[in-house]
């Protein structure tokens, strides 16, 4: 397969996952269902086909996709499942920029974005340390990228299939990271090519605004999984 033009989803088992949050120093388990991940970020080639759109800072068309919002994801992910004769996941009631303005249609089998507890079960693929593999081996950071971004899939994958699912650029997720204190801030999951080691962990949660672009955040495809 193509990965600057096209997408391969990955089957992910059911399973459970200890999500935790180092701010709070609190932590909570979740059942995942099974589901479909992208084994690769969502390419510039790919974001261009579907919405005309380069919002990139860097240029490239097996590079990830970035300078993008949770905002920009969700719409992406609406127009691919159109596109492809999919039930879009997402009903954006109005245009605003807040988190209230929109519902995922857990029903809908189009492309929608991961929760980060699939995102976490997803990158972990079993293993239960902060990297699935030697971090030098499997993610682009600070201390091997050049200070840049890199094509996906050019390191190795998880147990699963999954590329970059650490380092290279953050992944947008579905979930409002805390929601009392920040509002409509979503959640980060990831790392990407600028962050140090200790950001790279499959733990490691950030959060921002849902308006929010910058040239180390991206995102990858998740869609239900239907009986």
């Amino acid at each position: 397969m193509d990965v600057s033009t096209g997408t391969e989803m990955i089957d992910i088992p059911a399973g459970r996952v200890t999500l935790s949050d180092r701010r709070t120093q609190r932590s909570w388990t979740v059942d995942v269902a099974s589901c479909r991940i992208a084994a690769f970020p969502v390419t510039q080639a790919l974001y261009a086909a579907i919405t005309g759109r380069r919002p990139s800072a860097a240029d490239g068309k097996r590079l990830p996709v970035e300078g993008v919002s949770w905002w920009d994801a969700v719409r992406f992910c609406n127009a691919l499942s159109e596109q492809e004769g999919l039930a879009p996941s997402y009903r954006i009631n109005t245009d605003g920029e807040g988190g209230e303005d929109i519902e995922w249609d857990e029903s809908a089998d189009g492309y929608r974005l991961p929760t980060e507890a699939e995102w976490e079960h997803a990158c972990r693929a079993g293993t239960a340390g902060p990297h699935y593999g030697p971090l030098d081996e499997i993610a682009w950071y600070r201390g091997n990228s050049d200070e840049r971004i890199h094509d996906v899939g050019a390191l190795r994958p998880n147990a699963w299939g999954l590329h970059d699912m650490l380092g290279n650029v953050w992944d947008w997720c579905w979930d409002f990271y805390d929601p009392d204190v920040y509002g409509t801030y979503r959640v980060l999951r990831g790392g990407g090519w600028f962050d140090e080691h200790w950001s790279c962990r499959a733990s490691a949660r950030r959060r921002s605004h849902p308006s929010y672009r910058v040239d180390d955040v991206g995102f990858r495809l998740a869609r239900s999984v239907r009986s």
